[in-house]
């Protein structure tokens, strides 16, 4: 299978020289094949974030390569990244225009990369296409594409956002704690169209999350950082038999420390 994601050895200092300066990545390394999709869990500062806003190119790393598909992305700028990814971020108002109406985003994110806009408005065939895109939501919005964005739940928001991200058929889907800011039923709820859109699309996705739980749950792989650094890495048959528990365990024999992160624990 070819390497859908390489990163190779990327460290990032923030504010060096400075009383401020935090070694945020320390050397992480890791490989995506296609149609992984890999959970990524931490503490606090360890890293998680930071490692997706450097593949997303949010800013430069300090040294180290990152490829997509093949490609060395390493010194492209996050627009021209861009067109190898699809992303959804924490804040449910991230990631729409909440002033456009549903089939207006969406036929925005269809159109990326094309220099044709909107002018010539959605066509009957786009508008059959979308609707049958959200009804497999399960969520009624197929009955409201003209309705606004911006007066739809978090919720509606963020599996909006996932069919986006999904529409070009991206390289990589980028989750970064997309269900963070939601409650638990909906949160499960957007993670279960997560699973479905990432299936049905082959995609090779990585997600953030703080909750080990979820992590476990979802995803054929889940790495664990700390420090900056990958430390564990589990796929297969050993992730299906994992507890939360037997996480914290390897944690603590891995970094030699507690796993101090109540919300990580206690989701």
């Amino acid at each position: 299978m070819a390497d859908m994601l390489k990163i190779h050895e990327i460290h990032k200092t923030f504010h060096p020289g400075t009383i401020n300066e935090k070694r945020a990545l320390n050397g992480v390394n890791l490989t995506l094949e296609e149609g992984e999709f890999v959970t990524v869990i931490g503490g606090n500062g360890a890293g998680k974030s930071t490692t997706l806003n450097a593949v997303a190119g949010v800013w430069p790393v300090d040294t180290g390569q990152i490829f997509i598909g093949g490609d060395d992305v390493t010194r492209l700028t996050e627009h021209a990244r861009a067109k190898y990814l699809g992303r959804v971020f924490q804040d449910p108002m991230t990631g729409t225009a909440t002033t456009m109406s549903i089939e207006e985003n969406m036929a925005i994110a269809a159109r990326r990369g094309e220099h044709r806009g909107l002018r010539w408005g959605i066509t009957k065939q786009e508008r059959q296409t979308y609707r049958e895109m959200l009804s497999t939501l399960g969520l009624g919005l197929e009955n409201r594409l003209s309705s606004k964005v911006g007066l739809l739940s978090g919720g509606q928001r963020q599996a909006i956002t996932l069919l986006m991200a999904a529409i070009k058929k991206p390289r990589l889907l980028l989750l970064d704690e997309h269900t963070a800011a939601l409650d638990p039923k909906t949160a499960a709820k957007v993670l279960e169209i997560s699973d479905k859109i990432i299936e049905e699309n082959h995609l090779t996705a990585m997600m953030v999350t703080h909750n080990m739980r979820d992590a476990i749950a979802h995803g054929n792989r889940l790495i664990m950082m700390h420090e900056g650094k990958v430390i564990l890495n589990i796929a297969g048959e050993e992730k299906k038999r994992l507890t939360v528990e037997d996480l914290l365990h390897q944690f603590e024999k891995v970094s030699g420390e507690e796993f101090s992160n109540d919300t990580a624990l206690l989701s």
